[in-house]
């Protein structure tokens, strides 16, 4: 019996079938059979050839117009794995998504009905969008639950291809769950199972079709929405907590389609009455509206008044366009401020002392431009450093640091008269490039993931961005920092323009060759590491796919597994800083401790014997110490097709590594981590990325940059044979 049936169904809708099935084809899938429920002679044929080309596929031929239901329910007769995953064939699954669910499922007790999943979204004009399950889905965890337990799943959107079904459960509520209303089948899944699980992992690409594409919605259809509802609350009977959450997403989604649905005048009082109706009959004991606007508008549906709350509606959009109006005429009175501050500022000549400096979107003093003001101050004491820092950032500063706030009057002053210019991102898109100042770009990593306008492709993680403003501030670097050859060519590529490349490594990591034991031991006191302790830095990357982090890996159970002797430093990435650490809630043993805000990183690589990683760029600099990296890469596929990639990490792979928690758990406690093989990956990976980092980087782009020394006169990069990496924790403490 396979472990997993993954069911396609529908017809070829805008040749949707074909894509997703290449994509099934270039990434056979393990311990799982594909079904293809081929609604018409297109999808028949497309389903066919794939058939006929080799691929492991079992086609079930139904009529042109045969319905969703029907199709699904076509495909899961001729099924024979344990789970069932309706896939329908206008959507897509991510690069590897059905291997990682197979091996989800394959783990699950056998009290589990329904397996939740993350997805992305696409429409006509766009691919890869997050959805807004993740934090729900991360809030949940890996642990399977009772509904009732965790009743808030039920806002997830309602998509039964993000819900995988024991194939028992599925037969014995088949005829329930037969329906073409898809948003009731994957409510009812939920309120039916006795357990569920989450995977926060995107596993689904729901792809919306232009609304101009199809049929008309019909009276019916819209009037259908409340009868879902109030079908689908008949199931929570005596469930007090289900029924609220499940009537609050009624009630949301009623108001919301009634606003911008888009309907005749009859059609929508007749909405109205209907959902009405259902908001009265349906109300929970004891419910409480919300405050503010979105309670009034519960009011006025509770009453019925439906004039009324046209006339409100009317009145919210006036007092929208009012304030908008008010808020756009501050804004561009502020700015014209602003503007008139830094153009005077602009005015005075460029002072050749000032240097302005900043990381990471004005967090602090760190990364490579920290190395380089502190090497400033060593080398060239007469220029003054002053960094942009935020203001909730600003008290967290070294005592004595001069510092601005972004948007203040000195924050354009500086910005307008400093000869330097240092960040490892980029400056506003308002900032002048003075002809006679200089920009200095440090980055803040080598690329393993598609960067600057390679991103153009992955809208996942391009979200948002602007790529001629990109370009625009690229053009204003004069200087471009480098780790290594490779990182030199992809800059380039990824950032076209006329800056000068300094193949001069990473200022911030010349820490790992001039740190002696008495620094490791200090860092390892601090984080309350013992002697003789086994530190082991779990540092994951962040996921564009994604709402907010969620380790990838049950925690508590790897510490139990590494044993005493072994502690984990965790560490989250800094885009989920603002965030509740889902770290909190681990049971606090003295094995696990969360890092996520310890500063800088680099001491924790210093304290760590052992990096565990995935994709973050943390792995090229902690190579230069020459430790054991091991990669944890459950999601490799999706995390390579979502958001691009320079290289195959699984094929040059600085270590070992592991698909999953087993795969690492085993590594982690047998010699593999540290063995001949990993010792000589490493080596590999040691040459060929960390090329230019031997301790002097810092010190090479300050003679060159500040002091103005020609590049031959700089100390040379040494071979790194030569090089001494600072000692190992056991070498510390020797």
């Amino acid at each position: 019996m396979a472990e997993l049936s993954v069911i396609v169904h529908g017809p070829n809708v805008q040749d949707h079938l074909t894509e997703l099935l290449d994509s099934l084809a270039a990434h056979p899938l393990p311990d799982a059979e594909l079904i293809v429920a081929a609604v018409g002679d297109w999808a028949r044929e497309t389903a066919d050839r794939h058939a006929a080309d080799g691929g492991p596929v079992d086609v079930v031929p139904l009529p042109e117009g045969t319905g969703d239901a029907a199709a699904r329910a076509a495909g899961a007769a001729r099924a024979s794995g344990r789970w069932l995953h309706f896939v329908h064939a206008k959507d897509g699954l991510p690069a590897g998504a059905p291997r990682t669910v197979a091996e989800r499922v394959a783990e699950l007790p056998g009290e589990v009905d329904v397996l939740l999943l993350d997805h992305v979204r696409s429409t006509w004009h766009t691919s890869g969008m997050p959805s807004r399950d993740g934090s729900l889905l991360a809030g949940a965890g890996r642990a399977d639950v009772a509904l009732d337990d965790c009743a808030p799943l039920l806002r997830l959107t309602p998509l039964l291809g993000t819900r995988v079904l024991r194939t028992d459960f599925w037969r014995a509520h088949e005829q329930r769950l037969t329906t073409d209303d898809e948003p009731y089948a994957a409510l009812a899944a939920l309120l039916l199972a006795d357990r569920v699980a989450c995977l926060p992992h995107i596993a689904y690409e729901d792809r919306r079709l232009r609304p101009a594409s199809l049929p008309p919605v019909t009276p019916q259809q819209r009037y259908g929405l409340v009868e879902r509802y109030e079908s689908l609350l008949d199931l929570t009977r005596e469930r007090r907590a289900a029924h609220a959450v499940l009537y609050d997403v009624m009630v949301r989604d009623c108001l919301r389609t009634f606003a911008r649905g888009d309907m005749p005048e009859e059609v929508a009082r007749e909405f109205f009455r209907r959902a009405s109706l259902a908001a009265l009959r349906r109300r929970p004991d004891g419910y409480r509206r919300p405050a503010g606007l979105e309670g009034v508008r519960r009011s006025l549906l509770e009453e019925g008044a439906y004039g009324r709350y046209r006339a409100f509606q009317a009145v919210n959009r006036t007092r929208r366009t009012a304030k908008s109006a008010v808020r756009a005429r501050k804004r561009q009175a502020g700015a014209k401020l602003r503007d008139h501050q830094y153009r005077r500022a602009l005015g005075r000549p460029v002072n050749p002392h000032l240097a302005v400096f900043s990381a990471y979107w004005n967090r602090g003093v760190a990364c490579n431009p920290a190395a380089i003001a502190a090497k400033l101050a060593e080398l060239a004491p007469q220029i003054h450093p002053v960094w942009v820092v935020t203001g909730e950032n600003a008290a967290l500063l070294p005592p004595g640091t001069d510092h601005v706030v972004p948007g203040s009057r000195r924050y354009w002053e500086v910005l307008a008269t400093a000869k330097y210019l240092v960040n490892n991102v980029n400056f506003p898109n308002a900032v002048v490039k003075r002809p006679d100042a200089i920009h200095l770009q440090t980055h803040h990593g080598t690329p393993l993931k598609r960067m600057g306008i390679d991103q153009m492709a992955y809208p996942a993680a391009a979200q948002g961005l602007d790529f001629q403003a990109l370009l625009e501030r690229i053009d204003k670097w004069d200087y471009s920092v480098s780790a290594n050859s490779h990182t030199t060519r992809m800059w380039e590529r990824a950032y076209p323009s006329h800056y000068v490349s300094l193949d001069h490594g990473y200022p911030r990591n010349d820490v790992y060759y001039t740190a002696g034991s008495e620094d490791i031991r200090a860092v390892r006191d601090r984080l309350g590491i013992a002697p003789g302790r086994r530190a082991v830095l779990y540092a994951p990357t962040h996921r564009d796919y994604e709402a907010g982090w969620t380790p990838r890996l049950d925690l508590a159970a790897l510490a139990d597994r590494l044993g005493e002797d072994t502690v984990l430093l965790v560490r989250g990435h800094y885009f989920y800083g603002g965030a509740a650490s889902p770290l909190t809630n681990l049971r606090r043993t003295g094995r696990i401790i969360d890092v996520s805000s310890y500063d800088p990183v680099e001491e924790l690589c210093l304290a760590a014997d052992a990096l565990v990683t995935d994709y973050s760029s943390i792995m090229f600099d902690y190579a230069n110490l020459d430790r054991p990296i091991v990669i944890h890469a459950d999601d490799w596929e999706t995390y390579r097709t979502t958001r691009g990639v320079y290289f195959d990490l699984m094929a040059e792979a600085p270590g070992p590594v592991a698909r999953t928690q087993e795969q690492l758990t085993e590594i982690l406690t047998t010699e593999a981590w540290r063995d001949e093989g990993a010792a000589k990956a490493r080596a590999v990976f040691r040459r060929r990325f960390c090329e230019y980092d031997d301790g002097r980087a810092a010190e090479r782009v300050v003679r060159r940059v500040f002091l103005g020394q020609d590049e031959r006169s700089l100390p040379p990069v040494l071979p790194i044979e030569e090089r001494t990496p600072a000692p190992t924790p056991q070498e510390a403490t020797a």
